[in-house]
């Protein structure tokens, strides 16, 4: 593992960092992906250790996530932080469900980011992770307050989350619609304090920790903000995950609360997801990405076969890598892990690693 590089904060960067947090009590909400790494390195090279770090669990990543969430593990030992304390929603005793995906199936409906909305991370990821910061008083939920909760009511002052958001036009746009504190915490953005966009954050991380401890982008693996390339990528690594947000997607569209309707399209969700090319325009939700259903793509895309089971030959896979490596834009997987594992044997290796 590469030697620590204080070089990687200016004087300057390092001043405003710590004359925006030292001092404070700070808590980490930790995704697994690159930039909340990134933001882990810039406290550790200013000298700011967090009180807790909290990672959202929604038992919906992508495997390559959860093991670099054990190898962070180690990491954060070696440099005498908390351990990564994993927060994961319970349901009540008696429900048919416990985690997103079982919501979704249950409910017959898709992740509310596929209608524009917010909820599911609320309920699924900011609730967990505040409840194991203040505690909860009854409930499958219930546990007692951290220590950082219980400090700062003896103090007297506010915990702040650390949120990864970086300088990109994106990030800058999503914490400027945030507060910057509610009832119980302030906010901070380390990341923006520091000046660093995505590539920066990858040039952390390589420094600091090689180009392998780079991550994969954190997201559930049937997550409306999928990008294409990204789906050809889990046909081709791990097709079972693929085949779930398949039939949640036809699960939604076709059960009691689809809101897709055959007067405006003029045939069933499923006659236009097997015999069509692509919806008409409209405002309707149709599938998981939106504007297109994840189904009829994987049919007109020569993914699945007549019974949308993932193709799973050994020249499938390789189309498939091949073709999210053409899809895929420069700030999506231009980062240094790509280019070291591009120097090992074979496409496979050099697609299984991305950051979108």
């Amino acid at each position: 593992m590469p030697e620590p590089v204080p070089r990687l904060l200016s004087h300057f960067q390092r001043r405003n960092l710590l004359n925006a947090l030292k001092g404070r009590l700070l808590a980490v909400c930790y995704g697994s992906g690159v930039n909340s790494l990134a933001l882990l390195i810039a406290l550790k090279v200013a000298g700011l250790r967090p009180d807790i770090i909290t990672f959202a669990d929604l038992v919906a990543e992508k495997p390559l996530t959860m093991d670099h969430l054990d190898r962070m593990r180690q990491v954060l030992e070696d440099w005498s932080f908390p351990p990564i304390t994993i927060c994961r929603k319970a349901t009540l005793p008696g429900t048919n469900y416990s985690d997103l995906f079982g919501n979704c199936i249950s409910n017959q409906t898709l992740p509310s980011l596929a209608f524009g909305l917010k909820s599911c991370s609320i309920k699924w990821k900011q609730k967990p992770q505040d409840q194991a910061i203040k505690g909860c008083k009854s409930g499958p939920n219930a546990c007692e307050p951290h220590p950082i909760w219980t400090e700062a009511q003896r103090r007297g002052e506010r915990i702040v989350k650390l949120i990864g958001y970086d300088c990109s036009p994106a990030d800058i746009r999503r914490s400027g619609n945030l507060p910057e504190a509610d009832l119980d915490f302030d906010y901070s953005y380390p990341l923006q304090i520091l000046g660093w966009d995505r590539s920066d954050c990858v040039h952390a991380i390589v420094e600091f920790l090689g180009p392998a401890m780079v991550p994969i982008k954190s997201a559930c693996f049937f997550c409306p903000a999928s990008k294409v390339w990204e789906l050809f990528w889990l046909a081709a690594n791990y097709p079972d995950l693929l085949e779930r947000a398949l039939v949640l997607e036809r699960n939604a569209l076709t059960g009691r609360h689809s809101r897709f309707s055959e007067v405006e399209f003029g045939a069933t969700w499923e006659d236009m997801v097997r015999n069509a090319d692509r919806f008409p325009s409209t405002k309707t939700t149709v599938g998981l990405g939106r504007s297109f259903a994840w189904n009829q793509w994987a049919r007109t895309a020569g993914v699945v076969d007549e019974d949308f089971h993932v193709k799973r030959g050994d020249a499938d896979r390789v189309r498939f890598l091949a073709l999210a490596d053409s899809l895929r834009r420069d700030g999506n997987a231009s980062d240094a892990r790509a280019i070291a594992a591009s120097n090992a044997s074979g496409p496979i290796a050099s697609s299984q690693a991305y950051s979108a």
